[in-house]
């Protein structure tokens, strides 16, 4: 596996991937980080469109990602994370309408679980789930860090 790490407003981000494909995106300040494996190697020329695309995001001028993504998962965690990726830039869903998008036998609590998996945060734009009543609930990256991708994406913050 190869891996990087890019300077981004939410802090380090760890960028996992085969040199095809970005297997991981971890946010190395909240309870997802992780320590690089020893048998990983750091290539930061494998990860330039990766880097690319989320200094563009960040400055606001990019909506969706255009990236090869490897997501290691049951059936079930692949259609959630792909449902994720289905949701519009800019808006947010409730755990229950996640569930009702995937279908049986998704429920808000396994969905839920599965959103709190995601190994490619930000790309798979996990952080556009929300409580039923609007709050903002259960980020790994910390819900600040939740808070600010909401607002750029709202157009509400400029980075």
């Amino acid at each position: 596996m190869l891996y990087t790490t890019v300077d981004s407003p939410l802090g380090e981000l760890l960028l996992a991937g085969d040199g095809r494909a970005l297997h991981g995106l971890y946010m190395q300040e909240g309870r997802t980080a992780i320590t690089v494996p020893r048998d990983w190697a750091r290539d930061d020329e494998a990860f330039a469109d990766v880097r690319e695309q989320l200094d563009e995001y960040f400055a606001g001028g990019r909506t969706e990602f255009d990236l090869p993504l490897a997501m290691d998962g049951s059936p079930f965690q692949r259609s959630v994370w792909q449902a994720l990726r289905d949701i519009p830039y800019g808006e947010t869903i409730s755990y229950g309408e996640l569930a009702r998008r995937v279908g049986p036998p998704a429920t808000p609590r396994n969905v839920g679980a599965t959103n709190g998996r995601n190994p490619i945060a930000v790309i798979v734009p996990c952080h556009r789930v929300i409580g039923a009543d609007g709050s903002l609930t259960g980020y790994g990256g910390g819900l600040e860090r939740k808070r600010l991708l909401l607002d750029l994406e709202a157009g509400v913050l400029a980075l």
